[in-house]
């Protein structure tokens, strides 16, 4: 019986070094990675999913190392997953990013996504996508350290940040009705990355829904005025996301100050599209004009001007 004893005791010994006897989860336990040290070339494969377009796979890389600047830069290898971030603004990890603490940047402000040093229990704010976030470092999970965050409208992320592939490895944000907004998932990594990388530096131009019925036609109006920091815009990236039912109809058009068209659209009754294009800019202020039949109809309308940034590595 005493060597029964004994025999048991060890293995009680043995198990309480694997077991958080405060909160009866997993110890704490994240790659000890910090602030990663990307180079040029650097990669991470993404499964991207949101609710406007569904599933696309992408690279995230790293086209540029500004030591004087304490910046890297992050373009995506897929031209249409740049101008969806553009005009949709649903990936945050594109364009400058801190190289002190990974910071990204909303709306010219660099935001502290990341916690360096994780530390279980820490919790900080940030500004990101649109929400101010207060965000919880929970725990861990397979080395990587797990963030929770909140917004006051009720919206909710979670990210892991994997310390071995140096950047993230899944990224979840739902809005208030538990609804996917975007989700990232890492599929594999590497280095010395060939072939063309995009960017678009963009400046929300118009964004807004119209729904049916209409009396008539409603017209709103837009000013391109250029990029904030001086440069005129090298095209405009826009996306509509059209739904008529049985009996619906509409149009869209965009004009310029003299009446010139530059966009129009017809839909019919049982349309169902997005479309995601661009179009030539020119600094001008233009006139927006819906017609819109059918109670259940809308035209969600959004055009964003564009600086492109293209690499080839």
């Amino acid at each position: 019986m005493r060597a029964i004893f004994a025999a048991l005791l060890m293995v009680t010994i043995s198990l309480s070094g694997c077991i958080n006897t405060d909160s009866g989860s997993e110890k704490f336990e994240v790659d000890a990675v910090e602030k990663p040290g990307w180079q040029v070339g650097d990669w991470w494969l993404y499964t991207f999913e949101t609710a406007q377009f569904g599933e696309d796979s992408a690279r995230l890389v790293v086209t540029e190392v500004n030591e004087g600047d304490g910046q890297y830069m992050l373009g995506i290898s897929s031209e249409r997953e740049a101008q969806r971030h553009a005009v949709v603004n649903h990936n945050p990890f594109l364009g400058r990013v801190m190289i002190d603490d990974l910071a990204v940047y909303e709306n010219g402000d660099p935001q502290s996504v990341f916690n360096f040093p994780w530390t279980a229990g820490d919790t900080w704010q940030f500004t990101l996508l649109g929400e101010s976030w207060l965000a919880e470092t929970t725990g861990s999970t397979n080395g990587m350290a797990v963030v929770k965050a909140s917004s006051s409208s009720g919206h909710s992320l979670e990210y892991h940040f994997d310390g071995t592939h140096g950047f993230i490895d899944y990224f979840v944000w739902m809005d208030q009705e538990d609804d996917l907004q975007f989700r990232m998932s890492l599929t594999s990594t590497g280095s010395d990355y060939n072939g063309d990388v995009w960017f678009i530096r963009a400046t929300d131009l118009k964004d807004r829904v119209f729904e049916g019925p209409i009396d008539g036609e409603v017209t709103d109006t837009f000013v391109d005025s250029g990029h904030p920091s001086g440069i005129d815009f090298n095209y405009y990236v826009f996306y509509i996301d059209a739904a008529l039912p049985q009996g619906g109809t509409g149009t869209l058009s965009i004009k310029d100050h003299v009446g010139n068209s530059i966009l129009t659209r017809t839909y019919t009754a049982g349309t169902q599209s997005q479309e995601l294009a661009t179009i030539p800019s020119r600094t001008d202020e233009y006139t927006l004009e819906v017609t819109l039949t059918g109670g259940q109809s809308s035209i969600h309308f959004m055009i964003a001007g564009g600086i492109e940034n293209y690499w080839n590595l």
